[in-house]
């Protein structure tokens, strides 16, 4: 299919042939039939694209500060890299868009069906794009008498609906709507829909005049004399009850005039992104209430309601960002009394082809524009059947399909794999069209799909690195074991027993091995800190300390079917280490949390017992500073002890001496694992890592999440 992308470290835009997105349980695909540039938030994102690299920092140095902890912390070289694959992810541009139902996902079944129309919203969702995946909670059905083009409008209705809620006006209220591009056109109609009496304020007449065709009772050209007079005049002098702000400025020009036009007590809205410095005296003499209106309304970066399907109790929240979307739409509709008329809104429409066009009249300023509008023709954007041709794997190569490209596949396991001699990169697997023929084209695969099938069923490929979320690891990696092929499944391998249980039969019947990405093993100062314990018998006492840092709360990582929490994705690699270095099996483990906060738990202590004596403890905590080294090893054995700081430094002190080993930059073993791997796939195996220890591990990990539940030391044999 074709799809707008944008280039995040270049700003260069064009229209790509990307791989079709399958649908997805929860979800709908949907075939785009038109799709409205929000000339104000797409121009905002275009022009920080645009900037250099200097120009974005300066305009983002919260992400500044992360990367300068980071290069503290992890390095110059392991930062770079990061920030590098960062910026060169492509950007999908559109968020408003409508168009029919082609296939309908697991669960949403009698709630949507195929042929359907619907308005569709979501930044990366929503493309501008031929065929787009879409969560329940961001489509909307369309009334028959609503065309396409106006339906496009939903999105960009529901912004304006949102921010006309959170000012709260009754019937007769006097509004100021400052700015009427096109969320003010929007905010102005459905404002005078429900009764209020508006005044529309702007720099330009040509848009005021529509306003006041739209409902508008007031329209006044900002910088004209007499402003204040005339609100006076129209409330009695008593002022506007609210201000709803819907400029884009770096001015702060507008919450000053806010202040000046509103009555004692009204509210302020912010729905555009303007200057945020204001006069606190003028505020404060009126006791103003100023606020930010969050985009489509309640639900919006709420990944449990968008991503998730999640209800909220509508006793609690009646005007969801889903049912403003399917407000907005309802009011298209031409069989009511009074409707909201987004055609009159329409100033230009181009094909689909022609996206480049549109967006150099969008950036360029040089003709006036309000709704510019893609139109995509009738049965354009049909789903691909794509089958690649077969070849057979060359003896001792290893040639790999990929399946997920997220941030750290992107920035970490693509790059190595890409640069290792003895591997053929056939084909690359996301659920987003974009990614994977972006990943294609950086990584140098052969092919790039979105269908899962297209890797599996390939008699060429021989082995295959899963990378995708928690969640469906387990049943990825038995369904790539079934197909004979070798498997490089990044970390956690489980969620539950029942999913180990599922992989190991798996195994029992394939002819290939599996690896788990618990890449710290392979790491050369970890090789080295094994070694030196090793020549020392007896048991072993080893400190673990990871300043894991915190999570965001809404992260997918703590989902339950997604991620599993931290303790399954990430506090299983210090696990596998402490397996590694105490060079004996585990016996039981035993784990005790601190209180937990919202997010998960993410602050614990885990001993591990071992049938040979041995004792670990790792403290895993998200309560320091991430600028402080995040990982510390210290292993004490018979007269000596090794300590591992953040992979960067090795010191052993032994004989009253300590020796100390500096790597030239933060190595944590990503190049070596995948390096193994592919030696063991082209050698026809064996596996890198003892499988058997792979599982104990997992299970230890599972074993920790049942300590915290039952409060008890758990025996991994029991």
């Amino acid at each position: 299919m074709k799809q707008v992308i944008q280039s995040t470290r270049s700003g260069k835009l064009s229209l790509k042939q990307v791989p079709d997105p399958r649908v997805r349980a929860g979800h709908v695909l949907v075939a785009t039939r038109a799709s409205l540039i929000s000339a104000g938030t797409e121009r905002m994102v275009i022009d920080f694209a645009r900037k250099s690299l200097a120009a974005k920092a300066s305009a983002r140095p919260d992400l500044v500060r992360k990367v300068l902890d980071k290069a503290r912390r992890d390095g110059l070289i392991s930062t770079f890299k990061a920030v590098m694959a960062r910026l060169d992810e492509p950007l999908p541009l559109g968020y408003s868009a409508a168009g029919t139902i082609s296939a309908v996902g697991a669960g949403l079944e009698g709630a949507f069906a195929a042929g359907q129309r619907v308005a569709m919203a979501g930044a990366g969702l929503a493309n501008h794009a031929e065929l787009n995946v879409v969560p329940r909670n961001l489509v909307a059905a369309v009334p028959d008498d609503v065309t396409d083009e106006e339906a496009a409008f939903g999105t960009v209705g529901a912004i304006a609906m949102a921010g006309m809620r959170s000012l709260g006006a009754q019937l007769g209220d006097v509004v100021a709507v400052l700015g009427v591009g096109l969320v003010g056109q929007l905010a102005v109609q459905l404002l005078a829909l429900q009764g209020a009496r508006v005044i529309a304020l702007d720099v330009n007449p040509e848009r005021l005049a529509l306003a006041k065709a739209m409902g508008a009772e007031l329209t006044w050209v900002l910088g004209e004399h007499g402003l204040s007079e005339a609100v006076a005049a129209l409330t009695g002098g008593v002022g506007c009850d609210s201000v709803l702000i819907a400029a884009a400025t770096e001015s702060s020009e507008p919450l000053a005039l806010a202040a000046e036009l509103a009555r004692d007590r009204a509210k302020v809205v912010l729905v555009g992104k303007t200057g945020t410095e204001f006069d606190y005296a003028a505020y404060m003499k009126k006791e103003l209430t100023l606020s930010v209106s969050r985009s489509y309304g309640p639900g919006r970066y709420d990944e449990d309601f968008e991503s998730r399907g999640v209800k909220y109790p509508v006793g609690w929240v009646r005007w969801t960002e889903a049912e403003n979307l399917r407000e907005c739409v309802r009011l298209m509709s031409r069989s009511l009394p009074r409707r909201l008329d987004v055609g009159a809104l329409i100033t230009h429409r181009f094909a689909f082809d022609d996206a480049e066009d549109a967006y150099r009249l969008v950036t360029g300023g040089s003709e006036p524009h309000l709704g510019v509008v893609l139109n995509y023709g009738e049965g354009q954007a049909r789903a691909e059947s794509k089958v690649f041709p077969a070849t057979k794997a060359a003896a001792g190569r290893c040639t790999m399909g990929v399946i997920g490209a997220g941030n750290f596949a992107r920035t970490v396991l693509l790059p190595e794999l890409a640069r290792l001699p003895n591997v053929e990169l056939r084909t690359l697997c996301t659920q987003r069209g974009q990614t994977a023929e972006h990943g294609q084209q950086t990584f140098g695969f052969a092919n790039a799909t979105t269908d899962v099938d297209l890797v599996l069923n390939d008699p060429s490929i021989n082995a295959v690195l899963v990378a995708t979320r928690h969640g469906n690891h387990a049943e990825m990696t038995a369904r790539v074991l079934a197909t004979g092929k070798s498997v490089l499944v990044e970390k956690p391998l489980a969620l539950d027993r029942d999913q180990l249980n599922r992989v190991i039969t798996a195994r029992q019947g394939s002819p290939g091995f599996f690896t788990i990405g618990f890449n710290r093993r392979f790491a050369p100062l970890t090789l080295k800190a094994r070694a030196h314990l090793a020549r020392h018998p007896g048991p072993k006492v080893l400190m673990l300390r990871v300043n894991a840092g915190a999570l965001p709360a809404e992260s997918w990582v703590n989902a339950a079917e997604e991620g599993g929490g931290r303790i399954l994705g990430e506090l299983c690699h210090f696990i596998d280490l402490a397996r590694v270095l105490a060079g004996s099996p585990i016996a039981t483990v035993q784990a005790e949390s601190a209180a937990v906060t919202h997010g998960g738990c993410n602050d614990l202590s885990v001993t591990l017992a071992f049938k040979d004596g041995s004792l670990a403890t790792i403290v895993y905590t998200a309560q320091g500073d991430t600028a402080h080294s995040k990982e510390r090893f210290e292993c004490f054995a018979g007269g000596t002890v090794a300590v591992i700081d953040n992979f960067l430094t090795l010191a052993i002190t032994q004989g009253g001496r300590t020796r100390t080993e500096k790597s030239m930059g933060q190595d944590k073993g990503h190049r070596a694992e995948l390096d193994a791997f592919v030696r063991a796939v082209a050698n026809g195996g064996p596996a890198p890592a003892d499988e058997a220890e792979l599982v104990e591990t997992s299970l230890a990990t599972i074993a920790v999440l049942e300590s915290l539940r039952d409060g008890r030391r758990i025996g991994l044999e029991d």
